[in-house]
C-alpha cells in the first residue's frame, strides 16, 4: 500500500488560497439585496443606484411580467417536476421555444437552464476528442470550460481578431471545427467583428456559434442581437445562444439555429437531458418579456441615449473607457486595489458599481464595470459621472499620500 504522508489536506489547500486572494486584493464577498425598486435596491440597510446589473431593458420588475409568472405559478405550480425528456416539457416550454424562434427569426429553438448549460450543451453535444474549438481570448468563462469538458482541443485567437482564428483553425485541419465567439463581450462591452469571423468559418468549414447573451433584446433590428445587426443568416451562423436572465430580465436560455442541429441537441445535449426542466412559470415570465422587448423600441432607444451621454461625460473628465456602445462602459483603473477603492468610494456615495478583477480580467486590466439599464434616467447618470470624478480625485489624493508615508519609511 502507498503511503499518503506526502497528501494535501483539503483545509490546507482552501487556506492557502483565501491567503493569497487576500494579499492580492482578490477576496470576493456576496452582498445580500434586501430589495429592488427601479434602479433602486437596498443593500446592507443602504439604498444604492444599482449600476452593475444586466437588466438592460428594465423588464425584470414588469407588472406584465410578473403577473404571467403569478397566473402561471398558481395553475401549474413553482417547480419543474422532470427533464424534458421524461414528464418536465411543459406547453409553457413548448410556447416559448416557439416565439423566442419566431422573434429571432431561427428555425428552432431549445431551452436550457442558464447560460453556462447552454454553452456546455452546444460544445460537448458537437465536439470530441478528435475536433477542435477555436475562441476569442475573451470568451465568457462557460465557453473555455465547454470546450475542456468536451475533451476537444481548444484554441484561442487575440481578441476579435478574425486573422487570429483562421491561423487557428489552418493548424488543426482534422476533425469537426467550431469557431465561439461573444456577440457583445460581457467585460469589456464591444461587439465581435461577425462578418469577418463568418467568412473565415466558411473558408474553413467551420460552425460558427455565437454566445450572444448580452446582444439579445439589446442591439440589433426589433433587439435581435449582433447576428442579426450584422445581417448574417442562420446559413452562416448555425447556432446562436440568447439567455433570459439579462436584457429579458427573467431566468434561463436557448439554443436556437438550425433546426437539424438544434434536434440533434435536444437529443445529445448532457446539459438538457440530465436536468429538471425551468418551471413553467418561468416561461410565462419570459414569454411576456419577449413581447415587451420585440415592441418596446423606446428602451433600446434610452439605452443607446444614456450610454452616449455617459461616454461624453466620462470622456470630458478624463476617465479611461474602452471602444464599447454597449450598455456595458468598463471604467479602466489598472490594479485591483485601484479598482476596489474606486467602487468603495462610489458606494459611499449611493451608487454600486463593481469593481471586476482577474482572473474575470486579464492582470493589470482591473476596472469599474458600468451598466446601465432602461429604469435609470439621465439624472441619475449625471449623479454617477459627478460621483466618479470625485471618487476618482479622493483615491489619487489617498495613493499620494500612501506613497508619501511609504518613502518616508524608507528614508528612515
Amino acid at each position: 500500500m502507498s503511503s499518503s504522508s506526502q497528501r494535501i489536506l483539503w483545509r490546507d489547500r482552501i487556506h492557502a488560497a483565501q491567503a493569497q486572494r487576500v494579499a492580492s486584493a482578490r477576496s470576493r464577498t456576496h452582498r445580500a439585496v434586501s430589495h429592488r425598486d427601479g434602479a433602486r435596491c437596498e443593500v446592507d440597510g443602504r439604498s444604492l443606484v444599482n449600476f452593475c446589473g444586466n437588466d438592460y431593458l428594465g423588464l425584470s420588475q414588469h407588472f406584465a411580467v410578473i403577473n404571467a409568472f403569478q397566473d402561471a405559478a398558481s395553475r401549474e405550480g413553482t417547480g419543474g417536476v422532470a427533464s424534458h425528456l421524461v414528464c418536465g416539457h411543459h406547453a409553457q416550454h413548448e410556447a416559448l421555444e416557439r416565439e423566442l424562434a419566431d422573434w429571432l427569426e431561427s428555425p428552432r429553438a431549445l431551452l436550457l437552464g442558464s447560460g453556462f448549460m447552454a454553452n456546455l450543451a452546444a460544445v460537448q453535444g458537437l465536439l470530441g476528442e478528435e475536433d477542435v474549438c477555436v475562441q476569442d481570448r475573451l470568451n465568457h468563462a462557460s465557453l473555455i470550460d465547454a470546450a475542456r469538458l468536451a475533451g476537444c482541443r481548444l484554441r484561442r485567437y487575440p481578441h476579435a481578431d478574425p486573422e487570429g482564428a483562421i491561423r487557428q483553425l489552418r493548424n488543426v485541419p482534422d476533425g469537426l471545427a467550431m469557431l465561439a465567439t461573444d456577440g457583445v463581450f460581457s467585460m469589456d462591452g464591444d461587439i465581435a467583428p461577425l462578418r469577418d469571423l463568418a467568412l473565415v468559418a466558411r473558408a474553413q468549414k467551420a460552425v460558427l456559434y455565437v454566445d450572444d447573451a448580452h446582444g439579445v433584446g439589446v442591439t440589433g433590428p426589433d433587439g435581435r442581437g449582433t447576428v442579426a445587426a450584422a445581417r448574417l443568416s442562420v446559413q452562416e451562423v448555425p447556432l446562436q445562444l440568447a439567455t433570459f436572465g439579462k436584457a429579458l430580465g427573467s431566468y434561463g436560455a436557448a439554443l436556437h439555429g438550425d433546426a437539424d442541429l438544434i434536434g440533434h441537441l435536444a437529443e445529445t445535449a448532457r446539459s438538457h437531458l440530465y436536468t429538471t426542466a425551468l418551471p413553467p412559470a418561468q416561461a410565462a415570465a419570459t414569454r411576456a418579456a419577449i413581447k415587451l422587448a420585440r415592441n418596446d423600441h423606446w428602451r433600446r432607444e434610452k439605452l443607446a441615449e444614456l450610454t452616449a451621454l455617459f461616454r461624453e461625460r466620462a470622456t470630458q473628465l478624463g476617465l479611461e473607457l474602452l471602444p464599447s456602445g454597449t450598455p456595458i462602459q468598463p471604467v479602466m483603473c489598472g490594479d485591483d486595489r485601484r479598482a476596489l477603492a474606486m467602487a468603495q468610494a462610489l458606494e459611499q456615495q449611493g451608487y454600486w458599481v463593481a469593481a471586476i478583477r482577474p482572473p474575470t480580467v486579464p492582470e493589470g486590466r482591473a476596472r469599474l464595470r458600468v451598466t446601465f439599464s432602461a429604469l435609470h434616467t439621465r439624472e441619475q447618470v449625471e449623479g454617477l459621472i459627478e460621483a466618479l470624478a470625485r471618487a476618482a480625485e479622493r483615491v489619487a489624493i489617498e495613493r499620494a499620500d500612501e506613497a508619501a508615508l511609504a518613502t518616508a519609511g524608507v528614508g528612515r
